[in-house]
C-alpha cells in the first residue's frame, strides 16, 4: 500500500518547519547578544583606561596622553619609583592589554600575608602589597612608592614616612598611616602567624605612631643598617580588611588565599582563592592609584611541578617565559622553532641565591653526628661542588663559600672554595669516633650505629634528584651511606618547622646586602624561625649583633667577613653553587631587560609589555 502524504502530515511539517526557523533566530539573536555583550565589554574597558589616564592626569598635573601610553604629560612629575614604567609607556609601540603566564614549579600553598613562607607566595604579593619605599633597580637607591617622602633622625632611630594622599587600595579607600601602624601591630600579635617577622621586628623596632592621616614614624631602639628596608619595605595590610581577622586569628593563619592590597593588580576574590585550583590568576587593578597603568590585563600562574611538563607547555606557546635547566637550555638554543618565538636570556643574577645542604645538629632534644663540626667539615671535603658545576649544571654556576655573593663586599675574598680531600675527610672522620670497625665498609660511630642519614629534597626537581644521586656515590667513598628522600614542598615546610630531618638541601634568595641574622643566630632555633639546624656558634652571634648595629659600611663589611670566616670554619651549611639564570621569554614580550636586580620581567611597578597587534588573549 502507497504512503500518502496527508494533511496530519503538512500540519507536523509545518510544525518542524518552525521550530527550525525558531531555533535559527534564536542562534542568529544569541549570536547578537553575544556582539553586543563582547562591544560593550570593549566600551566599558576603554572608559576604564580612560578614567584611569584621567585619574593620573589630574593627580600630576598635567593633561591625559592618547589610550596606550598612560603616562602623565609632564615626565618630571612621575616618582622616580615610575620613571623606567612611564619610559615604557612612552615606546611607540607601548599598549596595555594582554595576559602574561608563567608556571610555578610546585603548587602554592597559601598567598596569605606572612602566612605563606616560600618564594613563590612572595612573587604573587608583589604585585598586589605595596611597602613604603621600594629599591631602585639601576642604582639600588631608595624610591618612595606608598612614601612620597621621609626623613631620618641624626641618630638613625627614628624614621619619619609622609605617604602620598593619592595612594589607595583595591576598593578605592585610602591608604593611611593608620594601615601602617595596623600592619606593625598586626605583624607583633600573638596568635597571629607571624613567629619570623614578629622575632625579627620586635628585635629591633621600639613603637611605630601614626602622626596624622599620611603621616607615620618608626623608632628603633638601637641603630641598625638595615633599618630602611625593614621599615619602608614592610608591605601595607589594609586595615578595614584584616582587622577582623584579630578577633579570629585562626582562621587567618589557616587561610588559603586572603590578599588584598594598593598593588597594580588583584585576586579577583581577595578570600576565595585555594590551592586545589591548580593556577592562580591576578587581575588588573582598575582602581590603582599609580601614575602609570598596570600593562598586562591579567597575570597568571600555573602549577607545573614536573620540569619536562613546563618545557612542554612553553614549547606549545602556553606558557611566556621559560627558566630552563642547563641540560634543556643548551638544546633548545639549537631548536629553531623555540628560537623562533623566543629570547633567550643567560646571566649571573647580581643578587642570585644559593644552593646548600644544611646539617641538622638536634633531633628530638638529642645532638646528631653533625653536631660535630669535624664532622660538617668532612662532609663539605667529600663534596665535590665542581662536579656538580659540571655534570648538573653544565659549568652555568659558580661555587660558593657563604651566603655572601662572591662580588659583594660582605665576602672575604681570601676564603676558597673547599676542594674535595677524601683523605682529610677521613682522618676528620676518625678523629671524631667514626671508623669502619667491621670491615664492611661502612663507618661506624662510638655507639656502633653505621654512619648513615637521610637527604630531604624536593620531589619532582630532577636536577637536584641527579645531583642527590651524585652526592651519594661521593659519601659512599669514605662509608657514608646517603638515603634520598624526596619530598613534597608542604611537606618539606613541615619538617623545617618541627625540625624532622637529618639533613636538607635547599637554597636561599639573595639581596643586595644579606642578614643572616635569622639563618645563623642561635636566636632564631626557637619558634619556627630560619636556624632550623640548631646551629649556635656565640662569638658568630656576638658579630652578628654588632654588625647589625653598625650603620659605617666599611665597619660592618669587615664585622659580615669575620662573620663569614666563623661560617667557613663551622660548615652549618655545606654551601653549593649560584647558578646563572637562564631564561627564555615570548618575543611578543617587549623591552626586557637585566638590571643589578636581575631581569626586569619580574620588577613592579611593571615595565614589560606587548605591541597592540601581536597580543594573545583578549
Amino acid at each position: 500500500m502507497d504512503k500518502r502524504f496527508t494533511s496530519k502530515d503538512f500540519v507536523y511539517f509545518s510544525i518542524f518547519a518552525v521550530i527550525i526557523v525558531l531555533l535559527v533566530l534564536a542562534m542568529y539573536m544569541v549570536d547578537r547578544q553575544w556582539l553586543k555583550l563582547a562591544e560593550m565589554e570593549q566600551v566599558m574597558a576603554e572608559q576604564a583606561q580612560d578614567l584611569r589616564q584621567l585619574r593620573r592626569a589630574v593627580g600630576s598635573g598635567g593633561v591625559a596622553r592618547a589610550p596606550g601610553t598612560a603616562r602623565p604629560a609632564d615626565a618630571s612629575a612621575v616618582p622616580p619609583a615610575f620613571r623606567r614604567a612611564a619610559a615604557a609607556a612612552a615606546r611607540p609601540d607601548y599598549a596595555e592589554g594582554d595576559w602574561l603566564v608563567r608556571a610555578f614549579a610546585s603548587p602554592l600553598k597559601t598567598v596569605t600575608p606572612l602566612v605563606t613562607q616560600d618564594l613563590y607566595g612572595s612573587i604573587i604579593q608583589d604585585y598586589v602589597l605595596e611597602s613604603l619605599v621600594i629599591r631602585d633597580p639601576e642604582t639600588l637607591e631608595w624610591n618612595g612608592l606608598l612614601a612620597k617622602d621621609w626623613t631620618i633622625s641624626e641618630d638613625g632611630l627614628v624614621f619619619t614616612f609622609h605617604l602620598r594622599p593619592e595612594a589607595r587600595f583595591a576598593d578605592g579607600r585610602p591608604v593611611t598611616a593608620e594601615d601602617v601602624v595596623f600592619t606593625f601591630d598586626f605583624i607583633m600579635t600573638p596568635a597571629i602567624k607571624a613567629p619570623r617577622e614578629r622575632a625579627l621586628m620586635g628585635s629591633r623596632i621600639a613603637r611605630v605612631e601614626a602622626k596624622g592621616p599620611h603621616t607615620v614614624v618608626f623608632t628603633f631602639k638601637e641603630p641598625y643598617f638595615n633599618a630602611m628596608a625593614m621599615a619602608g619595605g614592610m608591605r601595607i595590610l589594609a586595615k578595614h580588611f584584616y582587622a577582623p581577622y584579630l578577633k579570629e586569628p585562626q582562621k587567618f593563619n589557616e587561610s588559603k588565599g586572603l590578599l588584598f592590597g594598593s598593588g597594580p593588580y588583584r585576586l579577583q576574590d581577595p578570600k576565595g582563592w585555594t590551592p586545589d585550583m591548580g593556577f592562580i590568576e591576578l587581575e588588573r587593578n582598575e582602581r590603582y592609584w599609580g601614575p602609570v597603568a598596570p600593562p598586562f590585563d591579567r597575570l597568571s600562574w600555573k602549577f607545573i611541578v614536573n620540569a619536562s611538563a613546563r618545557l612542554i607547555t612553553f614549547r606549545n606557546g602556553e606558557l611566556d617565559m621559560y627558566g630552563a635547566r642547563p641540560v634543556e637550555y643548551r638544546k633548545l638554543l639549537e631548536d629553531p622553532k623555540i628560537m623562533a618565538r623566543a629570547q633567550n636570556w643567560e646571566y649571573m643574577n647580581p643578587v642570585q641565591g644559593y644552593s646548600y645542604i644544611a646539617w641538622n645538629q638536634q633531633r628530638e632534644g638529642r645532638p646528631t653526628r653533625f653536631a660535630d663540626a669535624r664532622v660538617r667539615r668532612a662532609m663539605s671535603l667529600l663534596t665535590d661542588v665542581q662536579t656538580i658545576i659540571r655534570e648538573i649544571y653544565l659549568g652555568y654556576a659558580e661555587p660558593t663559600v657563604s651566603p655572601f655573593s662572591n662580588a659583594s663586599p660582605q665576602h672575604d675574598p681570601d676564603l676558597k672554595p673547599w676542594r674535595t680531600d677524601l683523605e682529610e675527610a677521613r682522618r676528620l672522620l676518625k678523629e671524631a669516633g667514626f671508623e669502619d670497625r667491621d670491615g664492611d665498609g661502612v663507618l661506624e660511630g662510638p655507639d656502633g650505629q653505621p654512619f648513615e642519614f637521610e637527604l630531604t629534597y624536593g620531589q619532582g626537581r630532577e636536577d637536584t634528584q641527579r645531583m642527590v644521586l651524585l652526592l651519594r656515590d661521593m659519601y659512599a667513598r669514605a662509608g657514608i651511606q646517603l638515603r634520598p628522600r624526596p619530598t613534597e614542598w608542604a611537606v618539606m615546610l613541615d619538617a623545617l618547622n618541627t625540625r624532622d630531618f637529618d639533613a636538607i638541601t635547599l637554597g636561599w634568595t639573595s639581596g643586595v646586602e644579606v642578614d643572616i641574622f635569622q639563618m645563623f643566630h642561635s636566636s632564631q632555633i626557637e619558634n619556627q624561625g630560619e636556624n632550623f639546624m640548631h646551629y649556635a656558634n656565640p662569638e658568630l652571634d656576638t658579630l652578628i649583633d654588632r654588625a647589625r648595629r653598625t650603620v659605617d659600611d666599611a665597619r660592618r663589611m669587615e664585622l659580615w667577613r669575620q662573620a663569614e670566616r666563623i661560617l667557613y670554619a663551622d660548615q652549618p651549611y655545606t654551601f653549593l653553587t649560584r647558578g646563572k639564570s637562564l631564561v627564555f621569554i615570548d618575543k611578543r614580550i617587549r623591552n626586557v631587560d637585566v638590571t643589578r636586580l636581575g631581569l626586569n620581567s619580574a620588577l613592579v611597578p611593571m615595565e614589560i609589555y606587548v605591541p597592540r597587534a601581536e597580543q594573545r588573549y583578549r
